[in-house]
């Protein structure tokens, strides 16, 4: 700064300097005053600064912001930071050049580089300082523990308990164990002295090692076997030394090989964020050596040996085989004879075989029984362990003959026979002609008989047979032979030696070939058919296809088809082909019938048949209009009361047959509301009376007409039209069954005059009636008596009510009790009469009542009575038109009558009359 100043103050005397001299004089002079930036040193634990002494663990995330590098400028000139390495080193980080955050960008792996060099620089623009720092990574527990000098392979002479044995002398003895290869115990010998090499138990036997790159706790390894409870070892958890366990041997008899599976684990730590734990697996393979401790044993016994007839001298009869127990390293076997040979047998010492040394005739026993040694020599020579067998030896003579089947014309091994399929059970298959015959005597030439092959079809008889039988072979299942399941049947007859060593046999093929029966029904492919054809189908329409199958062979196997039944009229069958088709001149009508069915005959060419039922289903199809039942129709309408009109549609199913009513045209309009669905026609809601109606229309007769349609909801859809007439009227005041009546027959008097008049028939059968049954009555007597005293009960006076009672005609015994006559006992049917008779006749039977007549509305007029014999005639009034009062005059009359004589009868006991 001073050269600074003395340069200005130079230039207040030098007063002529040119201008481009002037300015680059400034600039040199401003580049000379420029001070170097630098950065800030905060420590090794600080995140920003110069990086010195930054330290990293390795599990640090890839693209992580691990530190700010933060520095200045004297002159207060923004900086820029960079970071460079050495040539050949591996890029970590990445820098923003104006903000300093350094990224890594790289991962870190303290077991491959645990220090990291980085050039750290500062620019101002103009000077750039540069650092060399010092990256450390920090360890992270992120390496599992490695097994080293594997695989492990470990030989270990077994040791049993009872062979534990340790010589010293008094020399001294010295043995070390080493574990640096993948080796084995070393056992070792000082010459006079030596260790046993059996391996006994908590003994030793190998050392795993494995190492974990990692540090501190992550790097310590701990040893363990997995399944301990299950193997015979144990292994330190901290040197790795693996042993056997205490009290447990290893036995090569037993097992040979034992695989340890053991796990080496590190002591843990950290790795992003979590406490990790990593472990490794290997398998120790220990194969145990075997030692003399097992004695010998023989294989196969017991052992039997034969001597024939035909043997010759010297011949070997068997050879007994023994074995060390220890295999690993067996010793050799020496046999000999104990007793029971006599002289007449001897034995290999090496190889066990046994001879016979006389001539069969020579040998005196039958059977002979012989004790063999078996003995261990070592490998000095010395006898150790040994074992004992017995052998048998049966002298018998020569079996030489097998047995042999014979046919017909001599030896023969193969049979055939044809045969139909089915044969009775129990039935023998005489065709076969077979013979089985053994030469040789006694035991010898006894053997069995079986017949091999599909089980349960055929059995042999006789199953046993000395010397020579006749062979029989019976049907046992006849249902398995079948033709169609095996046209042909092939077994072998075997004949086997029972009690003979060599179990001489032989075999002869029997084949059976089947010949086919007509054993199968035609069987359908479905118990029933179902099927659908519309209505409109042509004469000759397919309609369904049943088939049915026979597994019989030839004409058997032919199916013919036929239908029959009462829905069958209108359907033919293909008869080869099972195809179900209408009638050439069928019309199918749903509406007539849309259910058939039937029944479907499969039948073979010998009249075995099956059956199948086919059901045909006629769909429906829209060929039907609506139809009313007049196409001009009347109805009275009472007002608030609706009329219905109703159209049919003759199809058989919905929706062809759902009928939709509709008022097409109306005049006036707007007055009419109809019900889409029933046909209810009514009228709108404001028309409650007449007089509103009058409004509407200048007819007063109140009669309209409309045309409404009928139009079903098929496809096409049909409709039709009629004209309905319709009379408006106000409810009547007057009430009752007879103003109902009125109401309803009002637009059909004909049906009112109907109801009248044969209330008016029933009125004169019933006047006829009584009037027959008193005359009849009345004529058995000439004159009409006199009543000379009638004697009555006295009852209450009857209400004035309308009774039925007239109607009842009471048995003559009650008709008595009403009238008793004292004096001169007279019938009062005689009145009229000729009849003298004095004793009063039995009245005939009374007829069935008729039929009550229509009841009409009550009058308030008191019903008349009219007395007889069983009861009182009252009957009803009926409004009748005008022109109906006049009955004829025969009725008249005999009503009159009638009426005078009860007034009188009446009149004499005080009743009230008419």
């Amino acid at each position: 700064m001073e050269e600074v100043g003395s340069f200005f103050s130079g230039m207040k005397h030098v007063r002529h300097f040119t201008p481009s001299l002037f300015l680059s004089l400034v600039h040199v002079c401003l580049v000379q005053a420029n001070y170097a930036p630098y950065f800030f040193d905060n420590g090794a634990r600080s995140t920003n600064g110069n990086m010195a002494l930054l330290s990293l663990s390795e599990d640090t995330p890839v693209g992580t912001h691990v530190y700010t590098l933060n520095g200045t400028d004297p002159e207060g000139d923004p900086v820029t930071y960079d970071l460079t390495y050495e040539a050949g080193s591996r890029r970590y980080f990445s820098v923003d050049k104006n903000l300093g955050n350094v990224t890594l960008i790289e991962e870190l792996d303290r077991e491959k580089e645990d220090e990291i060099e980085v050039i750290v620089s500062i620019s101002d623009g103009l000077s750039t300082v540069s650092e060399k720092v010092r990256i450390l990574v920090m360890d992270a527990n992120d390496e599992s523990p490695e097994f080293i000098n594997t695989p492990y392979i470990v030989e270990v002479p077994e040791f049993p308990l009872s062979t534990i044995t340790l010589f010293f002398c008094l020399s001294a003895c010295s043995f070390f164990t080493s574990f640096n290869s993948p080796g084995f115990l070393l056992l070792c010998d000082s010459g006079n002295s030596f260790w046993s090499q059996n391996t006994p138990s908590s003994s030793s036997i190998f050392k795993i090692e494995a190492i974990d790159k990692d540090t501190g706790s992550g790097g310590s390894i701990t040893y363990f076997l997995q399944n301990i409870h299950a193997n015979k070892f144990t292994i330190d958890r901290h040197s790795g030394v693996l042993r056997i366990k205490t009290g447990v041997t290893l036995d090569y008899e037993k097992s040979r090989t034992h695989f340890v599976v053991v796990v080496a684990k590190d002591g843990g730590g950290k790795l992003r964020g979590d406490n990790k734990v990593f472990s490794a697996t290997t398998t120790v393979t220990i194969n145990v050596e075997d030692v003399q401790d097992t004695p010998p044993m023989f294989i196969g016994t017991p052992y039997y040996g034969y001597v024939y007839e035909d043997t010759l001298a010297g011949s070997e009869v068997l050879t007994v085989v023994a074995l060390d127990g220890d295999r690993g390293k067996p010793n050799s076997i020496h046999y000999c004879i104990v007793n029971g040979s006599e002289g007449s047998f001897e034995i290999s010492n090496t190889t066990g075989a046994i001879s016979v040394i006389k001539s069969p005739n020579q040998l005196k026993k039958e059977v002979y029984e012989l004790k063999v040694k078996a003995s261990e020599i070592s490998q000095e020579g010395d006898t150790s362990d040994h074992v004992f067998a017995m052998v048998i030896i049966r002298v018998v003579d020569l079996n030489n003959h097998p047995p042999t089947f014979y046919g017909e014309n001599g030896p023969q091994n193969r049979f055939e026979l044809t045969m139909y399929e089915h044969p009775p059970e129990g039935e023998i298959l005489r065709g076969l002609k077979i013979t089985v015959n053994d030469s040789d005597q006694g035991a010898n030439a006894k053997f069995n008989l079986r017949l091999v092959g599909p089980g349960g079809i055929f059995r042999v008889v006789p199953q046993t047979v000395l010397n020579e039988a006749q062979v029989t072979i019976i049907v046992e299942n006849s249902a398995a032979i079948d033709y169609e399941s095996s046209k042909v049947l092939t077994f072998k007859l075997l004949a086997i030696e029972v009690n003979t060593p060599e179990k001489f046999s032989s075999t002869a093929d029997v084949v059976i070939r089947l010949l086919d029966t007509n054993d199968n029904v035609p069987k359908f492919s479905s118990d029933y058919y179902i099927a659908r054809i519309p209505e409109n189908s042509p004469g000759g329409s397919n309609v369904v296809a049943v088939t049915a199958t026979d597994p019989d062979s030839g004409l058997w196997g032919e199916i013919k088809y036929s239908i029959y039944g009462t829905g069958a009229d209108l359907f033919l069958i293909h008869p080869s082909t099972g195809i179900i088709y209408t009638q050439p001149w069928a019309v199918l009508d749903a509406e007539v019938n849309s259910k058939y069915n039937f029944y479907v005959k499969a039948e073979d060419t010998d009249g075995k048949y099956s059956l199948a039922e086919v059901f045909i289903t006629v769909l429906d199809v829209n060929d039907h209009s609506p139809e009313f039942n007049e196409n001009i129709q009347e109805k009275t309408m009472i007002i608030g009361s609706p009329v219905k009109i109703e159209a049919i549609d003759q199809d058989a199913e919905e929706p062809n047959n759902i009928v939709d009513y509709s008022i097409m045209q109306a005049d006036p309009a707007n007055v009419f509301d109809i019900d889409q669905s029933t046909g209810e026609i009514k009228l709108k809601s404001y028309i409650r009376s007449l007089d509103i109606i009058h409004n509407i229309t200048k007819n007063k007769d109140c009669i309209w007409s409309l045309v409404v349609q009928a139009k079903d909801r098929g496809s096409p859809s049909f409709s039709t039209t009629a004209v309905l007439k319709i009379d408006i009227t106000e409810e009547t005041l007057h009430k009752g069954p007879m103003a109902a009546f009125l109401m309803q027959t009002k637009d059909n008097p004909m049906k009112a005059l109907g109801v009248l008049a044969g209330v008016m028939g029933i009125m004169v059968l019933i006047t006829i009636m009584i009037s027959t049954a008193m005359f009849w009555r009345n004529k058995r007597s000439n004159k009409v008596m006199p009543v000379r005293r009638i004697i009555k009960k006295r009852q209450m006076p009857p209400s004035r009510t309308v009774r039925m009672e007239w109607l009842k005609f009471k048995r003559p015994s009650n008709a008595a009790e009403k009238f008793v006559i004292e004096e001169e006992v007279k019938s009062l049917h005689n009145e009229n009469s000729n009849n003298n008779i004095q004793v009063v006749p039995v009245p005939p039977a009374s007829p069935l009542p008729p039929p009550p007549p229509a009841l009409g509305p009550r009058s308030d007029a008191p019903g008349w009575r009219v007395p007889t014999v069983s009861g009182s005639l009252t009957p009803k009034h009926v409004i009748k038109p005008q022109k109906n009062k006049c009955h004829g005059s025969t009725h008249n009359a005999l009503v009159s009558e009638l009426k005078m004589r009860f007034e009188k009868r009446n009149a004499a006991f005080g009743e009230p009359h008419i």
